[in-house]
């Protein structure tokens, strides 16, 4: 017999919501826990099975907190503004808000029909005014406190899509979304100087509890170098060229330097003689994406006819432009020692450019390894550190170059030229904007300053964003004056990168939140979402809140404690879901046929946490049946209840307490799906005892409700259980009961098995070694002669090691 998914799970989602049963607030005395996943983009294509990979694992966790007597908040919202609903809007006529909120209606029933145990009453929207109110007042406290400001730069301009992309969303030259090509062209930008956080947000790191292979992307992003600024004199000019290099020590080495094509300083020095060249070789390269010029195994350049002054030698070097410096990084020129860097070592080879030896080594050029200095004057003898060293305090005595750190991370490109986003609360008293007076902020009184409804939302060729056309919306009058808004949206990290905070106080119209809340709930004590927001969203939210921490506007350096990565879950062909390879799953579909509880422990039971998972269908089926077995401890066929007042035999009772502290260590840990082994093992032995005991199957109520709580809150009610599973006390275990009356543990000599002892669980290692010496396979491995040193762990582990042997 099956118990009936569909009327269990409508009953016990109606309970929860007329009783308001997972809302928050604050209560000063009771401890507590906030857990989040990471809130959803609502397309119109609804809930698809990575949703559910993401969000159940952080509402178990959320559901056995509040058993263990925390004060929950697990909260959810939308990230509602972007480009893939301005592009849906384009390619259907629809506005993207009348698409978006559908889109969030839809997920927000989805949602709820999964027994997820969100406060909606705490539900927020990127896109709905009184929350990027809030979004445009914290930038305004980035703009007054000089992290936000205006700067020509290349960018990312996809002409299919019309607008400009960040990096992250650019792969191999192509639109992330779409596929289109991308090219990089000059802009007037917003930016956020991030990089003046570039070492809290690395020191940050040590603090918080994060995989390592996240804070390792992090650190590698932001990428700090540690060496020496070093100028260089242009030779007949009055012109100099800086650069950072991190060997400073072989600077003698020097024989060309290279400048990024859109170095201010190209113009300027190069001769006439090479001026075509260059010119020429500037327009190609503008067409190529920014990764592509990283990535580039082919070095190209242009000689520019100029020359530098090498600062130590005095020699006169070439100066050349090529695609694969970037201006972004560093001075946006280099020196160049090709004895001693592969780049360079090309670069050079190609081009017929010197080469010479500063690092003495037996290997072929290029050597990029440790060595005495050569061919280096005053350098000549010296380890790399010595030579470093000296390096910079010659440069420094003759004022041609200084210590320095220098970090990889770049500014954040913060404004997109599109419709769907968060207006920019800035004005001018120009309408030639920036050009003809300064960027202003709006004053938080008039916040906030609304996107416009309009008929015609799609971007322009040009790179002028949508609003530009609004022309009653661009120009307004503020005592008697005229005034010019700001056309630039912001990019859809926006709203993600604060919501967090939101959460703690969404009903708040006077302030973004009010500081009590988040005082008690900052920061997010286990944050669930995908590996690859690790140096987008994770990294963008730190910057924010470690900026409003400095500003004493939060109480923590870091929004998130603790950080878990879901797996992906895979097609039953193992490879990644996708419409084209039809392996997708339909998540209602799933529901409709096995119920919400057997979706949600299926998830769980796939694999570990972290790990992509492919979805089986005989897989879900098992859980299935699982479910209906322990429907069937309680129910017969006529859904009268079975379950007695029996005492458990002593074995059956010790594996119920063993199964309550293994669920709950497996739920401390996220081993979700070895909590499900467990259970069922539990389950297989009230079968094998042809048991259907009361007092024990509600406690294994108590222990699915995490996973399955709907058919949890079921059985609780038939077994007599009071109000709600879901906020009943966690079941404890009896100590004296999981401690076995003896183990079988495995006797090695020198890490190879040669016999077994049975003996206590917590036995002295005096007594195992004795045990152990009693066995002949013991003792003709040790040959006679007393082990050296013994290695035990109670109850794991003897292995007596014994030399010469």
């Amino acid at each position: 017999m099956s118990y009936k998914h569909q009327v269990i799970d409508q009953k016990w989602q109606a309970q929860w919501a007329k009783d308001h049963a997972f809302k928050a607030e604050i209560i000063e005395n009771k401890p507590k826990y906030y857990v989040l996943g990471m809130f959803p983009y609502p397309s119109g294509a609804g809930l698809h099975v990575g949703h559910l990979a993401s969000y159940t694992p952080p509402d178990i966790v959320a559901r056995y907190k509040r058993a263990r007597g925390f004060n929950v908040l697990n909260p959810m919202g939308f990230d509602a503004f972007g480009l893939p609903a301005e592009q849906y809007a384009i390619q259907t006529g629809v506005h993207p808000q009348k698409t978006t909120e559908a889109a969030i209606e839809n997920f927000r029933r989805q949602m709820k029909s999964f027994g997820f145990s969100f406060d909606w009453d705490r539900e927020v929207s990127t896109s709905d005014p009184d929350y990027y109110k809030w979004t445009q007042a914290l930038f305004l406290k980035l703009f007054e406190g000089g992290l936000a400001y205006k700067k020509e730069m290349p960018v990312n301009w996809c002409p299919a899509l019309k607008t400009i992309l960040a990096n992250e969303e650019v792969v191999d030259g192509k639109s992330e979304r779409g596929g289109h090509p991308v090219e990089r062209i000059p802009m007037r930008q917003w930016v956020l100087k991030i990089t003046d956080y570039a070492e809290k947000l690395l020191s940050g790191l040590d603090q918080i509890q994060w995989p390592e292979r996240t804070k390792d992307g992090q650190r590698n992003w932001i990428g700090k170098s540690e060496g020496a600024e070093v100028v260089f004199q242009i030779a007949g000019s009055k012109e100099n060229i800086t650069v950072f290099t991190t060997r400073p020590d072989t600077l003698f080495g020097a024989t060309f330097m290279v400048l990024a094509p859109e170095h201010r300083l190209v113009e300027k020095i190069t001769t006439s003689a090479q001026k075509a060249a260059v010119e020429k070789y500037i327009k190609k390269t503008s067409t190529k994406s920014e990764l592509e010029r990283k990535s580039s195994v082919e070095k190209t350049g242009e000689f520019t006819g100029a020359y530098g002054m090498n600062p130590v030698s005095g020699e006169k070097i070439p100066i050349w432009i090529s695609d694969y410096i970037l201006m972004d990084y560093g001075t946006g020129a280099i020196m160049a020692v090709p004895g001693h860097d592969t780049r360079d070592f090309e670069f050079a080879q190609k081009l017929n450019l010197p080469i010479k030896r500063v690092i003495e080594s037996a290997d072929e050029l290029p050597y990029e390894g440790e060595g005495k200095l050569v061919n280096s004057d005053f350098l000549n003898g010296k380890s790399k550190t010595e030579a470093i060293e000296a390096m910079i305090l010659n440069l420094e005595k003759k004022s041609l170059g200084h210590r320095r750190v220098q970090y990889k991370l770049r500014d954040w490109l913060f404004s997109r030229q599109r419709y769907w986003g968060e207006p920019f609360p800035i004005y001018y008293k120009s309408e030639e904007k920036e050009e003809g007076s300064a960027p202003l902020g709006v004053p938080l009184a008039d916040l906030p300053v609304k996107l416009p409804q309009v008929p015609d939302y799609e971007p322009t060729q040009d790179g002028l964003s949508p609003l530009a056309r609004v022309h009653d919306w661009v120009k307004f009058k503020k005592d008697g004056q005229n005034l010019y808004r700001d056309t630039n949206t912001m990019p859809g990290s926006a709203g993600s990168s604060w919501y967090f905070l939101r959460y703690t106080d969404p009903q708040n119209s006077q302030e973004a939140y009010s500081r009590k809340a988040e005082k008690y709930w900052m920061p997010v004590d286990l944050y669930v979402g995908g590996p690859e927001h690790t140096v987008g969203h994770l990294l963008y939210s730190r910057f924010w809140h470690r900026f409003l921490y400095d500003q004493g506007l939060v109480t923590h350096e870091e929004p998130f404690a603790k950080l878990a990565h879901q797996g992906m879950i895979l097609g039953a062909d193992g490879e990644k879901m996708s419409k084209s390879r039809g392996n997708t799953i339909n998540p209602d579909e799933v529901r409709e046929n096995f119920g919400a509880d057997a979706t949600r422990m299926y998830i769980c039971f796939m694999g570990p946490l972290d790990k992509d998972k492919p979805w089986a269908t005989t897989g879900i089926e098992g859980v299935r049946r699982f479910l209906d077995r322990v429907w069937r401890l309680v129910c017969n066929d006529d859904g009268e209840t079975v379950a007695a007042d029996i005492s458990l035999p002593p074995e059956a009772e010790k594996l119920l307490h063993k199964t309550i502290k293994k669920v709950t260590e497996d739920i401390e840990n996220m081993s979700f799906n070895t909590s499900v082994s467990a259970m069922m093992i539990l389950v297989n032995e009230f079968y094998k005892l042809e048991i259907k005991p009361k007092n024990a199957t509600k406690i294994l109520a108590q222990l699915m409700m995490p996973f399955a709580p709907h058919l949890a809150e079921e059985i609780w009610q038939k077994l007599g259980g009071k109000g709600l599973v879901s906020l009943a006390p966690w079941p404890e275990y009896d100590p004296k009961l999981i401690i076995e009356d003896v183990v079988t543990l495995g006797v090695q000599v020198n890490g190879k098995l040669r016999g077994a002892i049975s003996l206590a669980p917590d036995a002295e290692e005096a007594v195992a070694v004795s045990l152990a010496m009693a066995i002949d396979g013991v003792t003709k491995a040790l040959g006679g002669k007393k082990a050296d040193k013994v290695i035990y762990k109670a109850g794991r582990i003897l292995n007596l090691i014994v030399k010469g042997t």
